[in-house]
């Protein structure tokens, strides 16, 4: 088993792959230990679900999927993360454009905005 990246990092240069065209913010790179080096991309954006993705086992064995976005909606919500974070400040590095609005709606949307 090797998961080898989750890339949800927003600052610096992403992490280079041959043979990959897919522009995205985010990446999570699954290896299995009997196909390096190649790896499965799960990528996704910012506005996006984050994608399931399978933890490689031994060799036959069935393979869990992960439902990250699942998991990370429940730990914000149980220790109440939207009471912690300052939503008035920007973030940083700072959001594109499409990216600032489309938060911006959400946030309104919530009501944690103006």
């Amino acid at each position: 088993m090797f998961i080898d990246c989750f890339d949800l990092l927003r600052k610096g240069e992403p992490m280079p792959m041959m043979g990959n065209d897919i522009q995205s913010h985010y990446g999570i790179l699954v290896c299995r230990g009997d196909r390096r080096p190649y790896t499965d991309l799960y990528a996704f954006n910012l506005p996006d679900i984050i994608p399931p993705f399978p933890i490689p086992l031994r060799s036959g064995d069935s393979e869990p999927v992960i439902d990250l976005q699942t998991l990370l909606n429940e730990v914000y919500d149980i220790y109440g993360y939207d009471l912690v974070v300052d939503y008035s400040q920007q973030p940083v590095p700072a959001l594109s454009e499409v990216d600032a609005a489309w938060a911006d709606a959400l946030l309104r949307k919530k009501s944690w905005g103006d």
